[in-house]
This record gives C-alpha cells, structure tokens and sequence, in this order.
C-alpha cells in the first residue's frame, strides 16, 4: 500500500530564510498512534504503513523542536516500517541536509551528501510525481558538482505548471548552470525565479554572481544589494556580503566594500566565506580580525529543497 503525499513544503520561510542546505524546520505537531513494531500481525495492532506515518509525524516534531537526530531516528523507523513513505524518505533527505547548515558547511563530519540523494531518490521511487523531492535531487547534484545532471532534473521541473514553488526549481537550475559556465542561460534562469518570487534573497545572490562573471558590475551590485535587502531575515545571508564586497572594491567602491566584507566577517569568520572577507578586507588595508569568532551559522547560497 503506498502512503503517497503531495508534502507541501513551507514556501516563504524557505526562499526568505538562506541557509546553507536550504533546510526548511517544519512545525508540526507529532501524531502518536500508540503503536510499535512489534506490534505487526497482534490483534489491534495498527498497520505498518499507520505506524510509519506516526513514526514520521514524531520525526517532524523532534526536527522543529532543534533535534534532527532525534528525528532521523524516527524517520528511518518511518522507512523501515513502509519504504513506500514518500514523504518519510524525504523527510530523511532533509534531515540529512541539515547537518550540512554548520559553519563547516560541506566539510562537516555528519553532512553526507550520498545519503540526501539516495532519499530523495527513493522518494521519488515511491512517488514520481513528488515535485519538492525532485527539486531536493536536482540541488544535490549541483552540490556533488554532478551539474548537467542537475539541469537534466531541473529543467523539466521548471516548465511544470503543476509545480505550485517553481522559483526553487529556476533558482536551482540557474545555479546548475552558473557551475556548466553557461552564464547568459543561468542569468536568464535566475531572472525568472526573482520573478516568481521577488523575496528570494538566493536568487538575487546568484543573478549578482551571474553579471559579476559576466563583468557587470553595475547590475551585479543591484542584485547583491537586493540579495541582502529583500526580507529582514536576508541580511545573514553570508555568501552575497562577500559577493558584495568583491564588486563593490572592483567598482572602487571601497568604503562601501569594506562595510560589506565587515558584514559579512560580523556574520561568522569560522566559516570558509567568513575567512575569505577577511583575507580580502586585511589585503585592502581594513581592519584586523575580531577577537572573538562569531558561533553564528553562515549561509551559503541555496535555493533548494
């Protein structure tokens, strides 16, 4: 029996609030039906797909709670009950994508790249039609550097009009894009993902990236200002500081420049980015590093579930 689910995803906290994984917290309340695996097959006892589903409610809970491996737990029980829980194997995917949102980003111990898409793939295998999981594969492709694989995923996903966040999916093949060097297409991808959703902090990011490669610092500067601009929560979004910084000492814009690097320093200097805003703010003239590193988690561009 298969437990298909359209798992509507939180569109707005996830485009507006970067984060390095692009985590969404769900908070959702756990639904405890009282039953255990052992129980299969006993007089009343509830079904292994009913026990799953329970399992991955609980999981849901503990993640918005601030304990992801409490949840995994429960969502591997939610797995290992009914592999055809496309919304659990999922759920396991963006568990494991949290554990890259550390300042050790992608080098962190527990973030295991393998494992987001194995999940995302077997979400897809119970659920073809599960549009946030494709999205999910498409963004760990480009994060394995697997990128025209990536654009394979992704740009289908894009012309679906039954796709109800279809600004994650642009903002995921433009970055697929910016990675194959195919600059004019990821310009024109990213365009239309800020269209769909103006608030898209990630997208006006990676647009400012796309003009800074392509030399225009003009524009590239307008899009990395709205990259931090868009919605409160986009100010700590680390990666657009620097992009920011850089443009703005190429225009020899350099007060302006320095206030960006510093930013961004402010954000987190444990961070691979933080430590480059200082390198390039120390080799500019500005000023020392601060005494104390931030413990503040940094992001980095994302767009994706």
């Amino acid at each position: 029996m298969r437990s298909r689910s359209s798992f509507k995803t939180a569109a707005v906290p996830h485009a507006l609030a970067p984060s390095r994984a692009a985590v969404i917290g769900l908070g959702v309340a756990a639904l405890l039906l009282g039953a255990c695996p052992g129980n299969k097959g006993q007089p009343g006892a509830q079904s292994p797909e009913r026990q799953s589903d329970a399992e991955y409610d609980l999981a849901r809970d503990l993640f918005s709670k601030g304990q992801p491996r409490a949840a995994l737990d429960h969502a591997m029980k939610a797995v290992t009950l009914n592999e055809e829980n496309d919304k659990a194997q999922y759920f396991v995917a963006v568990i494991h994508l949290a554990f890259c949102s550390t300042d050790a980003g992608f080098s962190a111990p527990d973030c295991r790249l393998t494992e987001v898409e194995k999940y995302a793939r077997a979400a897809l295998k119970a659920n073809p039609d599960f549009r946030d999981a494709k999205n999910m594969l498409g963004q760990v492709l480009v994060n394995e550097k697997r990128c025209k694989e990536a654009m394979q995923v992704l740009e289908p996903l894009t012309k679906d009009p039954a796709y109800v966040h279809p600004f994650y999916a642009w903002g995921n093949l433009g970055d697929a894009q910016l990675c194959e060097g195919q600059t004019d297409a990821a310009i024109s991808s990213l365009k239309n993902a800020i269209a769909a959703e103006p608030r898209f902090c990630v997208g006006h990011y990676r647009l400012g990236t796309g003009y800074e490669k392509k030399k225009d610092l003009t524009n590239a500067e307008a899009s990395l200002t709205q990259a931090v601009t868009a919605v409160p929560q986009c100010d700590n979004l680390q990666d657009a500081w620097f992009a920011g910084c850089r443009v703005r000492f190429g225009m020899g814009k350099n007060d302006d420049a320095r206030k960006d690097c510093e930013r961004c320093r402010e954000i987190s200097n444990k961070t691979n980015t933080g430590k480059a805003c200082e390198q390039l703010l120390a080799s500019k003239g500005g000023a020392p590093p601060a005494a104390a590193p931030s413990t503040a988690t940094a992001p980095s561009p994302v767009g994706k579930p």
